[in-house]
C-alpha cells in the first residue's frame, strides 16, 4: 500500500486538500467569542444562584404542604455521623459525595462543604448570592444584545438562511453524516454539514431564546410588567427548571462540540473562527 501522497491527511480521514476559503464573516467570529465568554460567566455565576436554593420544583409554586420538587441536591448526616452529599431526581437518590451536596477538602470548615455545587466551579468562590446575581444579570443582557447583533447579522449577509436553517437536501443526507461521524469521517466543506446545520439551529433558534425567556420568567419586574411570559411556561417554578435544564444542554453541546473540533482539524477549525480562513476538501470549490 502505497504512502499518503501530498496533500492528503493520515488518520481517520484521508481527504485531499483543497483551497483555502474565507468562511466565516467578521460578525460570526465577533459573536462566537462574545457567546464564549458570556456562557462561561452565566453558568458560573448561575450555579452560585442556584446554590442559595439547590431544589427544582415544577408548578407556579413551592410549599411545605406538598411536594413539587423534581431534583435537588443537599447533604445529609449518614449513620456513623458523617456527612454525605445526595442528589434526588424524580425522586431517585444518588450519593454524589466529593462532587455535589458535600465536596472539598477535610482541612476546610465543614459550613463551607456543604454546598450544592463546589466553590471551584461558581462566581464568587464563596458563597455569595448578591454578588452571583449581579455577575449573572450584566452578562445575561450582554448575551442578549450580541443574539440581536447576530441575528440581524446573519439574516442580512445570509448566515442564518445558508449555514443555519436546515433544507430538506440536508435532512435527507442526515443518516449518511451521522454513519460517517461513527466512523470519525469529517468532511472539510464551503459550507456546514447537515448535523452542523441542526445543532447550531438548535442551539441558536430553539435554546438560546428559551434560556433568555425563561430567565425573564423569573424577574419580578418581569413578572409584573408582562405576566403572560410567566404563564406560557406554567409558573415561575417551571420556568427555572427549563431554565436549569436548558443549561445543563448547553454545557452538554460545548463538550460534544470541543471534541467535534479537536476529531475534525482544531487548527483549521480555529483559523476559521479567528481569521474567518478555512481549508475546505478537494471538490468542494463550488458546492
Amino acid at each position: 500500500m502505497s504512502a499518503p501522497s501530498e496533500g492528503e491527511k493520515a488518520g481517520p480521514v484521508s481527504r485531499t486538500k483543497g483551497p483555502v476559503i474565507h468562511r466565516q464573516s467578521v460578525w460570526t467570529r465577533l459573536t462566537h467569542w462574545a457567546w464564549v465568554v458570556c456562557l462561561f460567566f452565566l453558568l458560573l455565576s448561575g450555579l452560585q444562584i442556584f446554590n442559595a436554593h439547590p431544589r427544582l420544583y415544577i408548578g407556579q409554586e413551592s410549599g411545605f404542604e406538598y411536594d413539587n420538587s423534581v431534583f435537588s441536591i443537599h447533604a445529609e448526616r449518614t449513620p456513623d455521623g458523617g456527612v454525605a452529599g445526595i442528589t434526588t431526581v424524580w425522586g431517585q437518590r444518588l450519593d454524589t459525595t466529593g462532587v455535589l451536596g458535600f465536596s472539598g477538602g477535610e482541612d476546610e470548615p465543614l459550613q463551607s462543604r456543604v454546598r450544592a455545587f463546589p466553590s471551584s466551579v461558581t462566581i464568587p468562590s464563596y458563597q455569595d448570592l448578591a454578588t452571583g446575581r449581579v455577575v449573572h444579570f450584566f452578562f445575561g443582557w450582554a448575551l442578549v444584545g450580541t443574539m440581536l447583533v447576530w441575528f440581524l447579522a446573519s439574516f442580512i449577509n445570509g448566515h442564518l438562511r445558508r449555514d443555519i436553517v436546515p433544507r430538506g437536501a440536508d435532512i435527507r443526507a442526515l443518516p449518511g453524516e451521522i454513519a460517517d461521524h461513527a466512523r470519525l469521517k469529517f468532511g472539510h466543506g464551503r459550507s456546514y454539514a447537515p448535523l452542523q446545520k441542526l445543532s447550531y439551529g438548535f442551539v441558536l433558534l430553539i435554546l438560546f431564546p428559551l434560556i433568555v425567556l425563561t430567565g425573564l420568567a423569573m424577574s419580578p419586574g418581569i413578572n409584573s410588567a408582562w405576566p403572560w411570559i410567566v404563564d406560557i411556561f406554567g409558573g415561575r417554578q417551571t420556568a427555572r427548571t427549563i431554565h436549569f435544564t436548558v443549561m445543563v444542554l448547553l454545557v452538554g453541546f460545548f463538550v460534544v462540540h470541543v471534541i467535534m473540533v479537536l476529531l475534525a482539524g482544531p487548527i483549521n477549525s480555529m483559523r476559521s473562527m479567528i481569521t474567518g480562513k478555512y481549508r475546505i476538501d478537494a471538490g468542494e470549490e463550488g458546492k
